[in-house]
C-alpha cells in the first residue's frame, strides 16, 4: 500500500507536504503514513481516495482499476 500511494503522490508531481495540507495532517505525519511508521486510518484513507479521485481500495491495492466506484 504504502509504494502505491508514494507512486501515486510521484505521479501527480507533488510534495509530501502537499498531500498533507490537502488532507488536513501535518507533513511529519504524513511522512510517517506514507513510510508506513503508523498506520492510515480509515479517514483518512477516505480524504486521500477523494483527493486523487480514487477509491479506498485502490489505495489499499485491492484492485487495479483506480476509478472510483459509482
Amino acid at each position: 500500500m504504502t509504494t502505491r500511494i508514494r507512486d501515486l503522490r510521484e505521479d501527480h508531481d507533488l510534495s509530501q507536504s502537499a498531500i498533507a495540507q490537502a488532507i488536513g495532517i501535518t507533513q511529519r505525519k504524513y511522512s510517517y503514513l506514507e513510510t508506513g511508521r503508523q498506520p492510515w486510518t480509515d479517514e483518512l484513507l477516505v480524504r486521500l481516495a477523494e483527493f486523487y479521485h480514487t477509491s479506498v481500495d485502490y489505495l489499499l491495492a485491492q484492485t487495479d482499476d483506480p476509478k472510483p466506484y459509482p
